[in-house]
């Protein structure tokens, strides 16, 4: 046996780091945390006594604790090697309590998981941190204590099965007012001016106005004093410009750029970025520092001179602007500079390649641009036409590297100006005024709403991809494509002294994975911030944040927050039992229908909200309809009230194509036309209330048209399709649908992804094993109807979700299986 226990959290961590340490070493999983708070009890946190929690060892770990225990008696020294942060060193404290471990127990961290950095963590062990445990108690327990004692009001109040949390009501907050603020933008047309000039060599100069016309007839006007006028460059400006890098990645940048690039969700960024982390290819990757160790600069040095050249190289130490980043950790960065890339798995390569030209860039020198600027005159009006242009000198860190923008519109590659000289007489081509239209804010990705939480300073680099996984699961938000509408505008365009107008229509206000609240993430927000207005507050939530610091500091003691906090918090839940449901969600009444004289309302029901004709206790039952996605409970008017009742009911039949019956349906995901068997989803802005059959063929062939396009293409002669149902984002193939893997998402699978899971689905349908142990040995993995597990003789053990079945050993099936709860025993009835 051997002499020292090592215990990390993952599995696949243990492995990795089992290989650097010699015989005298074991290395075991505890498989995340082992102890938490139960779920119920009167005394779960005892308020009364100093806020005093009880940890009860969760019931999937009980036998991991045994076998923990085990091992740690029959060896002379126990090291907790958890994630060095305030969780990873609540585990190793929990595990101490749970494991009855010396106070002593030594405690080693590391922030990658390289032979190096783990020799050096053996050689320099200290004691748990208990300040930084404190700090992680002290969110635990607030953030338990909100959600036990406001969740029941919301409950009482405005409907059942709701919830509500410290940061993630926050996170709901920002999307429902980003989206009244939408909602309340009247937009303001002005015109804008552009020109195009014919040079020599076939060549064009772009050209715009300063300004934009306010009015369509100071535009026109514009263009009438330009008839037959003279246009030259009045002046040329150049001047030396520079662009400098930007920072190594912290754990929100890295969310937004993989966003950005290349469409990953904040959860799957984090998955890929988990597994990079263990298999030691980057550095840990929960950080809001930007720091780089000496040692990564002279490696990133060494790999910048080696691939580009020594004028390449700049060395910077980027300052973390965050007063709460720990600027003993790093950025996040790959461990071996010479590695630019990875083999095996398409998505770890494509974020490792971006880690790593982000760490490059970060250490090579600025880009050296020309910024050219040409004033154009008009001789038949003081007004001034400028063009602008760049030239990149030398290029420096955008020979690796451009971060991507937010904006799509941001034009950071501007066109490089054509030779021009002063006096010079330009030909125009055309010259045009078109009618633009001003832009609410966007809708927040996942990346932006990171963005925003990061600036508010609400949340941590451990809380953003679970935070936004919450709000999505519990039905606050919804993460989805929606189509743009169409609209009308005018141009009007000077050409060989001609004016000629024109109205064109565009497509405007298309989605695409952007986050919208729901009618109850709508109201829940209204209510909280109507009657719980510092639970929600922006600068309460980032004030809570920085008193965790300062408990991790050492600098608070956490029983003084939770007092500080839990008196106010408290005695507003208790004055909300004063508050009326009706006024809640309960119903609000609209008026009275013309037509029957009865009572018009909406309500909010368990399946969303509705309109009501009548009232239970009349003669006659109460007519529903169901309010469309863009009404609100809150600003719905009797009118509108009047014309969703008037709508003809679903599902419906519009008509029979090739002897088959079309129909036209509503479902959770929204409407839908059923035709042979099959679902279409019916996109916006068709109305499933009055779409006819000519229309719904339209709707399908363009469906089957965008599903062949889509990049997924046919496997054994079938359409591989893609959609989002009931259980969630889904592959189908010759009728049979597929989920999708936790790590997955529709914007970035892959043909070769889609095959893959197709093939597991048909594997586990058949029963067939995935990996079968040496001879002799009793023990398989099985893919089943319900997921993979190990069959141990008789006995069967499910496998952990963190756990891939694929790549399990037997001694890791043999560690499953000890961990395992004993199989209950049962007795028949006589």
């Amino acid at each position: 046996m051997a002499k020292n226990l090592v215990i990390v959290e993952s599995p696949a961590k243990a492995k990795t780091i089992e290989g650097y340490l010699g015989k005298d070493f074991i290395v075991k999983s505890s498989f995340g945390h082992v102890r938490d708070l139960p779920t119920k009890g009167d005394k779960v946190i005892d308020v009364d006594n100093d806020f005093t929690p009880t940890y009860v060892v969760s019931a999937d770990k009980t036998q991991v604790i045994s076998e923990l225990k085990k091992l740690a008696k029959s060896c002379e020294e126990v090291w907790l090697a958890t994630d060095d942060d305030r969780e990873g060193e609540a585990i190793s404290w929990h595990l101490k309590e749970a494991l009855n471990l010396k106070d002593n127990t030594k405690r080693i961290v590391f922030r990658e998981i390289t032979k190096s950095a783990i020799l050096k963590a053996i050689e320099q062990p200290r004691a748990i941190d208990m300040d930084l445990v404190n700090a992680q108690q002290a969110r635990r327990i607030m953030d338990r204590l909100i959600g036990f004692e406001l969740s029941p009001v919301l409950w009482s109040k405005v409907q059942k099965g709701l919830s509500a949390g410290r940061v993630q009501s926050v996170a709901v907050r920002l999307i429902v007012e980003r989206e009244k603020e939408i909602e309340q933008h009247a937009s303001i047309a002005t015109f804008k001016v552009s020109a195009l000039f014919d040079l020599p060599g076939k060549k064009v100069l772009k050209a715009e106005l300063a300004k934009n016309f306010a009015k369509e007839g100071d535009a026109l006007e514009f263009l009438k004093k330009c008839v037959g006028a003279t246009f030259s460059i009045k002046s040329l400006e150049t001047k030396p410009a520079k662009k400098t890098p930007a920072p190594p990645f912290t754990t929100s940048t890295l969310q937004q750029e993989a966003s950005r690039k290349l469409g990953y969700a904040v959860a799957t960024t984090m998955s890929i970025a988990q597994k990079l982390y263990e298999s030691g290819r980057i550095s840990y990757m929960r950080t809001d520092s930007t720091m780089l160790s000496q040692e990564a600069r002279d490696k990133a040095k060494a790999a910048i001179e080696s691939n580009y050249g020594e004028k390449f190289h700049h060395a910077r130490q980027f300052k973390t602007k965050s007063d709460s980043a720990q600027e003993a950790h790093e950025a996040i960065r790959p461990t071996d500079f010479g590695m630019s890339t990875l083999s095996g798995d398409s998505r770890e390569r494509k974020l490792y390649e971006l880690i790593w030209k982000r760490s490059i860039a970060s250490q090579m020198s600025d880009a050296l641009l020309e910024r050219t600027t040409a004033q154009i005159e008009i001789s038949t009006t003081t007004e001034v036409l400028v063009a602008q242009g760049e030239v990149i000198a030398f290029e420096g860190f955008l020979k690796a590297y451009l971060e991507g923008k937010d904006d799509e519109d941001e034009d950071e590659n501007k066109d490089m100006l054509p030779p021009l000289s002063v006096g010079q007489v330009l030909q125009l081509d055309e010259l045009k005024a078109q009618e633009r239209f001003s832009r609410a804010a966007p809708r927040y990705t996942e990346a932006s709403l990171v963005k925003a939480l990061e600036e508010k300073g609400i949340g941590r680099p451990s809380t953003y991809a679970p935070t936004i996984s919450t709000i999505i699961k519990r039905a606050y938000v919804e993460k989805e494509d929606r189509a743009g509408k169409e609209r009308t505008y005018q141009t009007w365009t000077l050409k060989d002294d001609e004016i000629a107008g024109v109205k064109a229509t565009e497509i405007v206000g298309a989605e695409k994975s952007k986050l919208f609240p729901t009618h109850i993430g709508t109201l829940v927000t209204d209510f909280l911030v109507e009657n719980f207005q510092e639970v929600v507050d922006y600068t309460f939530t980032a004030e809570m944040e920085n008193e965790f610091d300062h408990i991790a500091q050492g600098k608070l003691p956490w029983v003084k927050l939770m007092k500080d906090f839990y008196g106010s918090f408290h005695k507003t839940i208790e004055d909300s039992k004063s508050i009326a449901r009706s006024s809640v969600g309960g119903g609000r009444e609209l008026g009275v229908d013309p037509e029957t004289g009865k009572k018009i309302s909406v309500r909010l029901g368990k399946f969303g909200p509705f309109v009501q004709l009548g009232e239970s206790g009349e003669e006659d039952k109460p007519v529903f309809a169901n309010l469309a996605k863009h009404h609100s409970i809150a600003t719905l008017s009797l009118e509108d009230a009047i014309a969703l009742l008037a709508r003809p009911k679903l599902p419906r039949e519009i008509g029979i194509l090739d002897d088959k019956p079309v129909v036209i349906g509503a479902g959770k995901l929204g409407p839908y036309i059923k035709y042979d068997g099959k679902f279409t989803s019916l996109p916006e802005p068709n109305d499933p209330f009055t779409i006819e059959l000519d229309q719904a063929v339209l709707v399908m062939q363009a469906a089957l048209k965008a599903a062949e396009s889509a990049g997924l293409g046919y496997f054994e002669d079938q359409l591989i399709e893609t959609g989002k149902g009931r259980f969630g984002p889904y592959v189908k193939h010759n009728g049979k649908y597929i989920s999708l893997g936790k790590t997955d998402n529709l914007t970035s699978l892959t043909q070769e992804r889609a095959i893959e899971l197709i093939l597991a689905k048909r594997n586990a349908e058949a029963n067939k094993m995935i990996k079968e142990f040496p001879e002799n040995a009793a023990i398989k993995v099985v893919n089943g109807m319900y997921g993979p597990y190990i069959q141990i003789g008789k006995r069967n053990v499910k496998i952990p979700k963190d756990q891939d079945p694929a790549s399990l050993t037997l001694e890791d099936c043999i560690a499953l299986g000890d961990a395992a709860p004993a199989p209950k025993k049962t007795t028949r009835k006589k």
